[in-house]
């Protein structure tokens, strides 16, 4: 078992990542003459970005998880100094309104991702050290004091995509530690009561919604982006119109080589080209589950939950991204993971498939 889920792990992440590198390639051609004069410009950053993925998944890989339940704290300070210096002028970067990014000379460090990965290590941790706790009232309310913290920094900047993941996956984790049904459905009506506030009470975010609902209906608005991407995905069939013939791509669809390079992907590739991404996903997805419920029969609690994170994150980012796509949700900013073009977010995911092996391997000894 642990040499196959190694196998598969292994197989899913360099064939979503072969394939995330040849659709940043052809769906950034023409923003990336654009923008630098360079058509390339942006394939080569994503390959230099895998490069430094290669260096952190060797990394995590020889790190011991004992390591990492010792120091989640560490990573959570380091995530919550990261978020509050985005708001200090000078040092946060703002692009199309939103301050995100944390700009050292060419490199561009987004906090939030790095808060998904430091939010799964603690609340893993959390949930260990207080596994006696989590069902009662004061064990419950302590990591969601700490989840509404982290939340209101990142829907600060304004990232509220980013923020419904987080929450998710958090009280996923501790729903999977052992929180009861009826705290489970609490936060779950919470989260959906806060979420409606954010949406409601913020105009833009509300045209999102509405814009959603009939984007043609506003297609040289609001309705502009997910418009264009449902045009790209009609225009495709069992083998699409072939690598690189995208028209979408042509300036038509904003963020062609981030958040919306699934409808490129349909579009160029077709049918099969996203068979062979879902089954790449479900690949990985499989074997993450697989180790988490391995690790939970070794009673290697810490282990399982991380794993159980890692996957549960992939999945419901992959999912949302691909809903945001196809005009199932409303426009949400995020990334399809190992595909989309994006420095941070491939190196945590790099890092987070290094951990689960890491795991895997150690339950060898158990």
């Amino acid at each position: 078992m642990i040499s196959r889920n190694n196998f598969f792990l292994i197989i899913s992440l360099i064939g979503l990542l072969s394939l995330g590198l040849i659709m940043v390639t052809s769906a950034s051609i023409y923003i990336a003459q654009n923008l630098t004069g360079n058509p390339f410009y942006f394939a080569t950053r994503q390959a230099l970005f895998i490069g430094i993925g290669i260096f952190s998944f060797t990394l995590f890989l020889l790190i011991p998880s004992k390591i990492l339940e010792r120091t989640d704290w560490l990573f959570l300070l380091i995530t919550i100094f990261l978020l509050g210096l985005l708001f200090i002028p000078g040092i946060g970067t703002e692009v199309n309104g939103s301050i995100r990014w944390i700009r050292l000379g060419p490199i561009n460090i987004q906090p939030a991702e790095i808060c998904k990965f430091s939010m799964i290590l603690y609340t893993s941790g959390y949930c260990v050290r207080r596994m006696n706790e989590i069902s009662t009232l004061r064990g419950f309310l302590k990591p969601l004091l700490l989840l509404g913290l982290v939340s209101f920094l990142i829907l600060s900047q304004p990232d509220l995509g980013t923020t419904a993941i987080i929450c998710a996956v958090v009280v996923a984790i501790l729903f999977f530690a052992g929180i009861s049904v009826f705290q489970f459905l609490l936060l779950l009506i919470l989260l959906g009561i806060l979420g409606f506030i954010a949406i409601y009470f913020t105009p833009f975010r509300l045209t999102r919604v509405m814009s959603f609902m009939d984007p043609f209906e506003s297609q040289l608005g609001a309705g502009w982006q997910l418009s264009n991407s449902l045009i790209g995905i009609g225009q495709a069939n069992w083998i699409g119109l072939g690598l690189g013939n995208s028209f979408q791509k042509n300036l038509f669809l904003p963020e062609a080589h981030t958040d919306f390079i699934f409808a490129i992907l349909v579009e160029e590739l077709g049918i099969f080209g996203v068979i062979f991404l879902l089954s790449m996903y479900i690949l990985m997805i499989y074997s993450i589950f697989s180790i988490a419920m391995h690790s939970l029969t070794l009673k290697r609690f810490f282990q399982g939950f991380v794993a159980f994170g890692v996957g549960f994150l992939i999945s419901i980012q992959a999912i949302f991204n691909l809903s945001v796509n196809l005009g199932l949700i409303p426009t949400k900013g995020l990334t399809l993971p190992f595909i989309s073009y994006g420095g941070t977010s491939i190196i945590i995911m790099m890092s987070f498939i290094a951990i689960v092996l890491r795991i895997n391997n150690e339950n060898k000894y158990y």
